[in-house]
């Protein structure tokens, strides 16, 4: 099953999935990423299955624990004394 992207970003969900999950003009719907696929629920229900990480990088954004200042990681890179 397949749709179009419009001009503005906007797809029609196909009757057999609105009629699947209950959706009506007007429902609140939610979209999430898992492993590069779209997934859709209404607003006030939890997907069934655990949604992972958005991307690859979303697990370990703000863990960084070397504290840099700019100044002295470019002094690094370029290999200045």
């Amino acid at each position: 099953m397949s749709t179009t992207l419009t001009a503005k970003g906007q797809v029609t969900i196909p009757k057999k999935i609105r009629d699947v999950l209950d959706l009506a003009p007007g429902t609140a719907v939610d979209f999430d990423v898992e492993q590069g696929r779209i997934v859709i629920c209404k607003a006030s229900e939890k997907p069934s299955r655990p949604i992972r990480h958005r991307d690859r990088f979303d697990r370990v954004r703000g863990r960084a624990t070397v504290k840099w200042r700019t100044e002295e990681l470019m002094r690094l890179l370029r290999g200045d004394e």
